[in-house]
């Protein structure tokens, strides 16, 4: 199972036990942003020793709104480690210009038209970043429903990212749009499932605004009551993609992300920043001869190509890690093999675990002596949620090993 289905699985029992409370809704509202960006980097690296490996190494998430509360983001925590520095006052969020109260009282007056219930906030003088929530109710069903408010470099690769629409090619979702507005800021409407690889009715929609100030606006909503845990209590969630922009867009939030400070610079936006990146090696890597590349993509160390061989098309993932000598201790036990350099590794070829029919999933694991990790996998189908295309990956074993071994990863 690829890690980022592994971990959410891990979590997803985690928090089965526990009961959504509103009061968390927006709690970790900006880790989903980060969750939809590990899911393309980190798509194809395997194994549940790697997934139980990150949650020891610290509190981990992989949900929203309900994060720390029961949600499929249930946080995981760590043994409590040895402090770097003495403890001490948490620096603020904000002035504290605006209040909880003064939060719910926006939250309620966009909200028009429903009933608002259990709204909880976290005003800017806090020590984390200002959030309020609900659940709304229009008359068809009530809904969980949830703002964040932060700082982003607006230049910054973090700031790109969360507005940037999710690929095709490796998640499925019914719609997302991503503009320009007149005032130069970016907006991504976003229309998914909870669970994208089952397609489970769980519905989240969400619009994430960046502006040239770097005022960031992050609005999710469900069908249902909670992220998980409680039935579907509406087909779709109450606002329309059109509302949740003007939701995501009123200029009633500015206050609030007016009393926020200028975030610290973040990594360069653009090619410059990742660049060779895992799937521009990759794409150097594959045969010259008898193959196109229908598609490509990826970012920092994780990379992807669709393959078309006139025979039916095959997706092709990359993922390079370092440090990953204790995480993977174990990891390479029956059926792998010692390389005289040392190198270990592991080739395993079993059925696709995303839901398409008949699909055939191909990998080829390796570890350095010195922890670096290349993890190269092959399916028989252009998109994994989809039934295959073909009998087998176009690639062979073999050729999946030459391209994971090759020294071009680490040059």
């Amino acid at each position: 199972m690829p890690f980022e289905d592994e971990l959410s699985e891990a979590l997803r029992r985690t928090g089965d036990g526990f009961t959504p409370d509103p009061h968390a809704l927006v709690a970790a509202g900006e880790q989903r942003g980060r969750r939809l960006v590990a899911r393309r980097r980190a798509a194809v690296v395997g194994g549940s020793v790697v997934a139980l490996a990150v949650i020891a190494a610290g509190s981990a998430y992989t949900g929203g709104l309900f994060d720390g509360a029961g949600g499929s983001g249930t946080t995981v925590a760590a043994p409590p480690a040895v402090p770097t520095e003495p403890p001490g006052p948490k620096e603020k969020t904000g002035g504290g210009a605006v209040s909880a109260d003064q939060l719910i009282g926006v939250f309620r007056q966009l909200l028009p038209g429903g009933t608002v219930s259990g709204a909880k906030a976290r005003g800017t003088g806090e020590t984390e970043s200002p959030r309020v929530s609900g659940l709304y109710d229009d008359g068809e069903g009530p809904a969980a429903l949830g703002v964040g408010l932060s700082r982003v470099d607006p230049k910054g690769r973090t700031a790109a990212q969360s507005v940037t629409c999710p690929d095709k090619n490796l998640q499925d979702f019914d719609g997302c749009t991503a503009e320009t507005l007149a005032d130069g800021s970016k907006l991504m409407v976003f229309q998914g499932y909870e669970y994208p690889d089952r397609r489970e009715p769980t519905r989240v929609w969400r619009a994430v605004l960046v502006t040239p100030q770097g005022h960031q606006v992050d609005v999710q909503e469900w069908n249902a009551p909670a992220e998980k845990g409680q039935p579907v209590s509406r087909t779709d969630p109450p606002l329309s993609p059109a509302k949740l922009k003007a939701f995501a867009t009123s200029p009633l939030w500015q206050p609030a992300l007016s009393d926020l400070p200028a975030a610290e610079p973040d990594a360069a936006a653009g090619p410059t920043a990742t660049a060779p990146g895992a799937g521009a090696v990759l794409e150097s890597l594959l045969p010259k001869t008898g193959i196109t590349v229908d598609s490509k993509g990826g970012e920092a160390e994780y990379g992807y190509a669709v393959l078309d061989d006139g025979k039916g098309k095959s997706l092709v993932q990359v993922n390079v890690q370092a440090g990953m000598g204790d995480a993977l201790r174990g990891h390479f036990g029956a059926g792998a093999v010692t390389l005289p350099d040392g190198t270990r590794v592991k080739s395993e070829a079993r059925d696709g675990e995303k839901g398409g029919a008949n699909v055939v999933w191909w990998t080829v694991d390796t570890l350095r002596p010195d922890g670096r990790r290349v993890v190269v996998s092959a399916f028989n189908t252009g998109n994994q949620n989809k039934p295959a295309t073909r009998d087998k990956p176009i690639l062979t074993m073999e050729q999946l090993k030459q391209i994971a071994l090759d020294p071009k990863w680490f040059g």
